[in-house]
Order: structure tokens, then C-alpha cells, then sequence
């Protein structure tokens, strides 16, 4: 089968089961859920998207004796340009002879070459949301590092109130998400505001906080940030890292996946579907110097930030 001019062949079923895959380490994930994606036609373009401005600005709704006044909708065109990302892996001939008892060797080396490329776009969101150039200013960011989040006595509870009411105050809409790092998750769990929440309780567990989330917070998401990558280079010495540091939290509002983009919300995955029309593309040809198959995984996408109004970010570590 050709395709765009090569004689890779699109291996859906592939793709698909990536979803279905190791769903337990997917979920240490964030940047689909705080930036959840959108499918457009053009490579680069620009989306319209409802102005903060045309949501809030008064109109004088009383009726004169003509008919009644009208008011305008005012949209931003925000310009976008999507990049393609892929990396591919060889599954030779002789290893899958080797593996052919023991799993399925296809699957592995895909899956493989997803978490990197996840791990890329997730470092990718991380830039655009732990962002203090973006997120600059009282009315954008706090600096609650005098009372930080490893304290079990801090005022995480008041620090998430108080950010919640920036966003309001400048977009007439509550925020929905509180976004962490796995590390201060757990500073949740031993946070004596937060246990006080659950008097008799022997013990709070996460998951207890993500279900009354409403109850503590006002919220009705909370995303954990818990991936993790090597920072070294190819043979150096391994040096894990978190890719979502523990010195901020964020609130915002967020966008469900599929929503419009006029829907308000903080940003959004922009995936160019005519060449990418699912997240990921997996794709297969042979290479016969290698004696093997060659497994392409990518996607054609930009993490972008619609509006920083819709977030408040907090430094949370001294």
C-alpha cells in the first residue's frame, strides 16, 4: 500500500491497541489531559477563539422602543503551526524468532517508541505550562514558597481558594483542575488541613483526595504529573528526572477532548489529522539491509496555550 508517497504500510490495530496498553504508566500523563487535544484540516493556520473580553463586557439589555439593542461576538484568530514528531524502532527477524514465546514483539517495540515520543510531549507541555514568562505577575502567578507544600502544615487548601479566585476575577469563570507533580501529591496525603477534611478517617489515601475533590477544593479534576525520563545522552551515565518539577501546582480551567475551540480554556493539543488523524500514527515497512521491520510511531501536533487568564501558577517548593 502507498501513501503519501511511501510504501509504509499504516498499521491501525497497532495504534490502537497503544491505547489500550499499559494503561497504569499512561496515566502518570498530563499533558492530554491539561491540554487536551483538537483536530484541524490545515498544517498551520489560525483557530477563532471567544475573547475573555466578548464574554465579560457589559451591554445595555433594556429594550428601546424600536426593538431590542445587539451585541457582537468578539473572537481572537490565534495563529497555530503543527510540527511532526516520530521516532521508529527495528524488529529484526532473529528477534522475533527469539521473542516469538515470550511476548509480543511488536507491540514492545512500539510501544517502545511511544513512551518517547510521549516522553517528548509531555516535556514539550511542561515548557509551556510551568512558565513564569508566561505566568508572570500577581494577577497570574503566586509565589507561596515561604509556605510550601513539603510542610504539613501549609495552607495548601487557601492557596488553591485564593488562585481559584484570580481566575475568576479576571475571566468571570471558575477553574475546574488542579494540576500537581507527584511529589506534592503525596505532600497532600500527609497535609494535616487535608486530613482534617476527613475526621475519623484512619488514614487519607490519594485516592480519597481525587474523589472529594469538590468537597476540599471547589474543583472537579485533579491531574498528577508523574512521568519521568533520562536526561543523559545515548551511553552516558542515566540520570532520571521528573519531568514535572515539584515547585509548581497550577489551577485552571481545561477543555474536554473533542470540545470546540471556542470553548474557554487554558490550551489545547493541536493535531493536524490529514496527516495524522490519530494520536499516534503507527506505520510499518520492511528493510531488508536490517534483515527486519521498521516500526514508525508519530504524530503532527502543537501544544499551545489559548489564554494564561484561564490559569493561575503557583511556586509551591521553596
Amino acid at each position: 500500500m502507498v501513501q503519501y508517497g511511501t510504501y509504509a504500510v499504516p498499521r491501525a490495530d497497532l495504534g490502537a491497541a497503544l491505547l489500550e496498553y499499559s494503561p497504569a504508566r499512561r496515566s502518570d500523563y498530563a499533558a492530554a489531559k491539561m491540554l487536551p487535544q483538537i483536530k484541524v484540516a490545515k498544517v498551520a493556520a489560525t483557530l477563532s477563539v471567544i475573547t475573555r473580553e466578548s464574554l465579560l463586557r457589559r451591554a445595555d439589555a433594556k429594550r428601546s422602543g424600536s426593538g431590542y439593542n445587539r451585541v457582537d461576538m468578539y473572537a481572537e484568530d490565534l495563529a497555530y503551526a503543527c510540527a511532526e514528531y516520530g521516532l521508529e524502532g527495528v524488529l529484526g527477524d532473529d528477534q522475533r524468532r527469539i521473542f516469538s514465546a515470550d511476548f509480543d514483539a511488536e507491540m514492545v517495540t512500539v510501544d517502545h517508541i511511544w513512551l518517547k515520543l510521549l516522553n517528548e510531549a509531555e516535556i514539550r507541555a511542561k515548557d509551556l505550562l510551568w512558565n513564569t514568562t508566561t505566568w508572570t505577575g500577581a494577577t497570574l502567578y503566586t509565589d507561596n514558597s515561604a509556605d510550601p507544600w513539603d510542610s504539613a502544615a501549609a495552607a495548601i487548601i487557601a492557596q488553591v481558594v485564593a488562585a481559584k479566585e484570580k481566575v475568576r476575577r479576571l475571566t468571570g469563570l471558575m477553574p475546574d483542575t488542579l494540576f500537581c507533580s507527584i511529589v506534592q501529591m503525596q505532600n497532600m496525603l500527609s497535609n494535616t488541613g487535608i486530613i482534617a477534611r476527613f475526621p475519623g478517617a484512619p488514614i487519607v489515601t490519594e485516592e480519597m483526595i481525587r474523589n472529594s475533590l469538590a468537597a476540599i477544593f471547589g474543583l472537579r479534576k485533579l491531574v498528577v504529573g508523574g512521568g519521568v525520563y533520562d536526561a543523559s545522552l545515548e551511553g552516558g551515565t542515566s540520570s532520571i528526572t521528573d519531568i514535572w518539577s515539584d515547585d509548581y501546582a497550577m489551577v485552571a480551567l481545561t477543555a474536554n477532548e473533542n470540545d470546540p475551540p471556542t470553548v474557554p480554556c487554558v490550551g489545547r493539543s493541536i493535531l493536524y489529522a490529514v496527516d495524522s488523524p490519530e494520536d499516534p500514527v503507527v506505520e510499518q515497512y520492511r528493510e531488508e539491509q536490517s534483515r527486519g521491520d521498521v516500526f514508525r510511531v508519530r504524530h503532527y501536533k502543537q501544544e499551545k496555550v489559548f489564554d494564561a487568564s484561564f490559569a493561575h501558577l503557583m511556586k509551591v517548593d521553596a
